[in-house]
């Protein structure tokens, strides 16, 4: 499949998954391939804690205002990656000053209201940060363009979701608020976000996982559970972290250093003995997770390598980017766009 074609079958992509199987590097990822094949991305952020500019190789956080991760044109050809985080606060306040209301809004914030309404209201919160997400998907369909922006519209949107068990509530917070709230601006904003996430033009979601049992489990859980209560479609799903394939791993290791005409020295063979056993077992036991997702739920996968480092950074990124690339070119053309 073409990666262009892919990363332009939806506005919004929303990545989630369970806490530590890399959801936000992966965003980043989809974000970056979206760049490499001319498109404009945007990287939103909405629990304002990622590392997504370590990532591009920056350093610091995110705020509320739009920075620039990777220009256009690096490489030639490639499109811009922008970035934000969105929490309620500022997307509370930006709601009224848009709505005349910029003295009720500095009270609001000042004085905490804003967790008194959430608490009166569950799903407020996320409604806010969904229909800031609604109002950038808007401006790229050239609907409304925020004045204030000084750069186009993204072509694609990659939402950085919180952890699986809260990107449900997440999601779902549209239609708690259409069954709690029967007239308003609340029930407008949350009919809008509900129209939003179950068009797959406008709205897809991408879930990650390990190939582990416990994140697989979780994975499964997530997507039906996305499918049946918030109607949302998904993508093909991730699964990060893969260790590459290594033949020979049952040839003892004193035969193998005879064959190669190399001398071990003393324990050198049990400590390659104890390697080999581990990684033969890590590939069963990974090809195995495989192959009980794909039983489970029934989504091209898309799988990204292991690496071999504590730290991720620009080089490691554009690595994964490239990665994630090839393995949407080996989807058959009608994954994640029918």
């Amino acid at each position: 499949m073409d990666p262009r074609a892919f990363c332009t079958s939806t506005r919004v992509l929303i990545v989630a998954g369970k806490g530590g199987v890399g959801k936000t590097t992966v965003s980043a990822a989809v974000a970056r391939m979206a760049s490499l094949v001319g498109l404009r991305a945007l990287l939103v952020e909405v629990e304002g804690r990622s590392g997504l500019t370590t990532l591009f190789g920056g350093a610091g956080s995110l705020d509320y205002h739009e920075v620039v991760l990777a220009a256009t044109g690096e490489p030639k050809g490639a499109g811009e990656v922008r970035a934000r985080t969105l929490t309620p606060d500022d997307a509370l306040i930006e709601y009224l000053d848009d709505h005349g209301l910029r003295r009720i809004s500095r009270r609001l914030s000042r004085t905490g209201m804003i967790d008194v309404v959430a608490t009166a209201a569950p799903g407020i919160k996320d409604i806010l940060v969904l229909g800031k997400v609604k109002q950038l998907e808007r401006a790229g369909r050239g609907e409304k363009l925020d004045p204030e922006e000084r750069t186009g519209p993204a072509d694609l949107i990659v939402v950085d979701a919180p952890a699986a068990g809260h990107a449900v509530r997440f999601l779902e917070s549209a239609h708690g608020l259409l069954d709690a709230v029967r007239v308003g601006p609340i029930r407008s904003q949350a009919q809008d976000v509900a129209e939003l996430l179950q068009d797959p033009a406008r709205t897809r979601v991408m879930l990650v996982t390990l190939p582990e049992e416990t994140p697989v489990n979780e994975l499964v859980d997530t997507a039906y559970a996305l499918e049946d209560r918030v109607g949302v479609q998904l993508c093909p799903v991730v699964i990060n972290g893969c260790y590459p394939t290594v033949d020979g791993l049952d040839v003892d290791p004193r035969t193998a250093a005879l064959e190669a005409g190399v001398e071990l020295a003393a324990g050198e063979a049990e400590a390659l003995r104890r390697a080999a056993y581990f990684r033969r077992h890590r590939q069963e036991l990974q090809a195995e997770q495989i192959t009980r997702l794909a039983e489970a739920l029934p989504l091209p996968q898309l799988r990204l390598p292991f690496l071999f480092t504590d730290s991720l950074g620009r080089p490691e990124l554009e690595l994964l980017a490239t990665a994630l690339t090839d393995e949407v070119r080996g989807l058959p053309e009608f994954a994640g766009v029918g």
